[in-house]
C-alpha cells in the first residue's frame, strides 16, 4: 500500500467514526510485515496528523513472525499493537506447511519471535490453522501451545482454494475430522478450566458468551456478516476477507468513502445474504448457539444450502453442550456476586 492510499484510508476512517468512537486498524496479508517497518511508522504518523479529539485508535497485526526483530517489537510495544502470531500446533505440524523460501521449517524462528514479544511485554495471541493433519492430535496441539505460556488461542479451520471442490487437498480438513478435533480440544480446555488454569480459546469463549446472553466476539458465531471493511493495497474495498472477489468490490478509497461503502447497495446485499441461513438451521436445536456458522462454509448441494461443517458442529454440541452450560452458569454466578 502506498503512503497516499494509507492517508486516504486514515482520513476516511476519521471522517466516518462517530464522536468519541473507536477505529481499529487490523493489518493482515499475505504477510503484512513485508511492507516494512518504515511503512508502519509512517502510518501511525499519519494517524497523528488526522486524529480527532476523543477518538480512540487500536491496532492489530497478524504475522508469521519471520521479520520480527528488536526494532519491530519496540515499535509494536510503543504503539500498543495486539499481535496475532501464526503457530500451527507442534513443531512437526507447523513445519509441514510453514516453510521458508529455502524449504526449511519455521518453528524455531516463530518461537523465537514469540519469546521476543513476551520478553518485551507485547500483547500477543497465537493462531493455529487446523489442517487434516493437525486435527488428529487436538490435545497434543493444545498442550504444546499452552506450555509456551500462551493465554489466548484461536483455532482456524483450514480453507481449501475457493475455486476447487472441498476436501481434496493434502491439508484439507474434513467435517468428521473437525468434529473429532473440537471434541478433543474441548476436553483439554475444560480440564484446565476445572483446575482453575483457564486458557482463552476464542470459539469456546464465544459459545459461553452466547449461553450467558452476551454477544459473541466474532462474526462467525454472531449470526451476521459485515462487521468490518477490508482495504486492499490498491485501495479496493470489500465486505469480508473471505470475499475479496470482483463481484463484492465495494469501490475504492480513491472514489468511495468508508461511510458510503458501508451504506451502499452491495454492502447491504452482503449483509442480507448473511442472514439467509443454511436449510438445516430450520428447527435445529443448536441454532441458538451455532447461528449457522460462517458464510464462507455455506455451499449449495442438491438444491439446498448447507454448512460444510454442520456435521462437525452437531457432533461437538451434542458432546460439549452440558459442560459449556456449566461454565456459563458458573461465570454468570461469579459475575453476579461481583456486581452485588
Amino acid at each position: 500500500m502506498s503512503e497516499e492510499t494509507a492517508e486516504l484510508l486514515i482520513r476516511s476512517a476519521f471522517e466516518t467514526v462517530d464522536p468519541g468512537g473507536e477505529i481499529s486498524f487490523a493489518f493482515q496479508g499475505g504477510e503484512p510485515t513485508l511492507a516494512g517497518l518504515d511503512f508502519f511508522q509512517k502510518f501511525v504518523a499519519l494517524e497523528d496528523r488526522h486524529k480527532r479529539p476523543g477518538v480512540r485508535v487500536s491496532h492489530t497485526i497478524q504475522t508469521n513472525g519471520m521479520a520480527l526483530d528488536d526494532d519491530w517489537v519496540d515499535f509494536l510495544r510503543k504503539h500498543g499493537f495486539l499481535v496475532g502470531l501464526s503457530v500451527d500446533g507442534t513443531k512437526d505440524l507447523n513445519d509441514l506447511y510453514r516453510m521458508d523460501h529455502n524449504g526449511k521449517g519455521t518453528w524455531n524462528r516463530v518461537i523465537g519471535a514469540w519469546k521476543l514479544l513476551k520478553k518485551n511485554k507485547v500483547e500477543v495471541n497465537l493462531l493455529c490453522v487446523v489442517t487434516g493433519q493437525c486435527a488428529r492430535s487436538p490435545q497434543k496441539v493444545y498442550n504444546t501451545l499452552k506450555r509456551l505460556g500462551v493465554r489466548y488461542l484461536q483455532f482456524i479451520p483450514c480453507l481449501d482454494p475457493l475455486e476447487k471442490e472441498r476436501g481434496n487437498e493434502p491439508y484439507s480438513l474434513l467435517p468428521e475430522a473437525y468434529g473429532k478435533f473440537l471434541c478433543g480440544l474441548f476436553d483439554a480446555w475444560y480440564l484446565d478450566w476445572q483446575k482453575g488454569e483457564y486458557v482463552s480459546v476464542r470459539l469456546f469463549d464465544d459459545y459461553v458468551h452466547l449461553l450467558m446472553g452476551m454477544p459473541s466476539g466474532s462474526c462467525a458465531t454472531s449470526g451476521s456478516c459485515g462487521s468490518y471493511i477490508v482495504v486492499e493495497a490498491d485501495g479496493s474495498l470489500y465486505p469480508c476477507d473471505f470475499y475479496v472477489l470482483d463481484e463484492w468490490r465495494l469501490g475504492t478509497l480513491q472514489n468511495t468513502s468508508l461511510a458510503d461503502a458501508a451504506d451502499g447497495a452491495l454492502w447491504c446485499k452482503f449483509q442480507s445474504d448473511g442472514q439467509k441461513k443454511p436449510d438445516a438451521c430450520d428447527g435445529c436445536k443448536w441454532y441458538f448457539i451455532c447461528q449457522g456458522g460462517c458464510k464462507r462454509d455455506w455451499q449449495s448441494m442438491n438444491g439446498r444450502v448447507e454448512n460444510y461443517y454442520c456435521p462437525a458442529f452437531r457432533r461437538f454440541f451434542e458432546y460439549a453442550a452440558p459442560r459449556l452450560a456449566e461454565i456459563a452458569q458458573t461465570v454468570s454466578r461469579t459475575l453476579s456476586g461481583e456486581i452485588c
